[in-house]
């Protein structure tokens, strides 16, 4: 008798076609140049600061979360949200 799957699994047994979100973030992975951004705001982001305190969230996430809150007019609170609920926005 084959195992039936558990709940976190489900999910992935069930997904059998490409959401236009996944479709929409791989084309936009695709065209935006993340590096040269990355390379042009890399020098002006905080860094790690002899004082201490919390340290800053890495540059490339900053920079995506930013274009996904743009892309589909997020609030910081809902942008949160959504990473945590769609496995497509987190990648």
């Amino acid at each position: 008798m084959p195992k039936q799957p558990v709940f976190p699994g489900l999910r992935d047994v069930m997904k059998k076609k490409v959401t236009r979100r996944e479709q929409f973030l791989a084309e936009m992975d695709e065209v935006v140049p993340w590096g040269r951004m990355l390379a042009l705001i890399a020098p002006h982001y905080p860094k790690v600061g002899s004082k201490g305190g919390r340290p800053p969230m890495p540059l490339e996430m900053m920079l995506r979360v930013y274009f996904l809150q743009n892309w589909y007019a997020l609030s910081d609170p809902m942008a949160e949200e959504t990473l945590y609920d769609s496995d497509a926005m987190r990648r």
